[in-house]
């Protein structure tokens, strides 16, 4: 039997979890008219999010796939280290596209929108150091791998506990509102679902 499936599925467990950051950036669901300005920020922020919501969501499908099978070590490791680093880059494309649109116009706009990027920006530097964590792995040694990835899914357990304060502060509102009513939004929300 190989050693490393119970710490497989821990993996893919955390990551599961980790999933839950990105559905922070396309929330909620009430319906107000809201205002024009609001609106065409929403969308603006919407749309260049939702494909990288996708990227997200299909970096994790590749861990579950790897991570469920019993894979050796060297294509989990090639697996693992491919999804953080597009998952990396994913947060980082997310924090580039709340920044180009800018302060939201509401009260404290500004500094939910400079809270959210920095935010977005450090998710994205922890999937860099987990991408090179997974890359230091000793995969000749089962047991050794195992304990390695023990130690990436307790980190990734932390990342997807972690973290979404400032990205659900710049959704608050009528924020939130604004950003409920774009199809993009509703589709990003939708994509770690399997439902068809």
């Amino acid at each position: 039997m190989e050693g490393t499936n119970p710490v497989n599925k821990k993996l893919a467990a955390a990551l599961s979890g980790g999933a839950v950051l990105v559905l922070a950036l396309s929330g909620c669901s009430s319906d107000d008219d809201g205002d024009k300005k609001l609106d065409d920020w929403a969308k603006k922020v919407c749309d260049s999010v939702q494909p990288q919501s996708k990227k997200i969501a299909d970096a994790n499908a590749a861990i579950q796939k790897e991570t469920s099978d019993n894979s050796s070590p060297a294509d989990v490791q090639k697996t693992d280290s491919k999804a953080f680093q597009d998952m990396s880059d994913a947060y980082k494309a997310m924090g580039a596209s709340v920044k180009r649109a800018g302060a939201p116009p509401v009260d404290d706009g500004q500094k939910k929108t400079d809270d959210a990027v920095k935010e977005l920006n450090a998710i994205s530097k922890s999937y860099e150091n987990l991408k090179k964590q997974v890359d230091g792995l000793d995969t000749k040694n089962q047991a050794d791998f195992a304990d390695g990835l023990k130690d990436v899914a307790g980190e990734l357990d932390k990342l997807s506990k972690s973290g979404n304060e400032a990205l659900e502060k710049l959704q608050e509102g009528d924020v939130g509102k604004a950003m409920a009513k774009q199809d993009s939004c509703k589709s990003a929300s939708a994509t770690p679902s399997t439902k068809s």
